[in-house]
């Protein structure tokens, strides 16, 4: 089995809902995303797939995050705009985007600081 990780990031202010704390109100990260995918085989120039390529189709999911106000973007307009639900939800985007590929999503990390970190993975 091979695994490929990329790394990519956003600036995004958010706020939690419902929480009992400083993170409550409006506050911002400069997010990295780490995308981990998995492959048995590799194509006929021996890649599982192009870090390029990888790398555009992750950074083409985040894109929307950019710059925003998390809790103004779908689905986290209904969601809180956590690390746990940014992670899930670039996991589930990742997976439609690489349904087609060689390669399979096996897990988002989403780092809000140096220090704090969420990862996503099916069992």
């Amino acid at each position: 089995m091979y695994e490929l990780t990329v790394e990519v990031g956003f600036s995004a202010a958010h706020q939690l809902r419902a929480y009992q704390g400083k993170c409550e109100k409006m506050h911002g990260h400069n997010w990295k995303v780490q995308v981990n995918v998995a492959s048995h085989e590799l194509n006929e120039l021996d890649l599982a797939i192009d870090f390029h390529d990888l790398k555009k189709i992750a950074g083409d999911i985040i894109q929307p995050l950019d710059h925003s106000f998390l809790n103004e973007v779908f689905p986290f307009t209904e969601k809180n705009p956590s690390s746990e639900n940014i992670a899930k939800w670039i996991f589930d985007s990742m997976k439609k985007k690489l349904s087609h590929k060689t390669v399979q999503i096996s897990s988002v990390t989403v780092w809000e600081s140096g220090t704090a970190s969420a990862s996503y993975y099916e069992d």
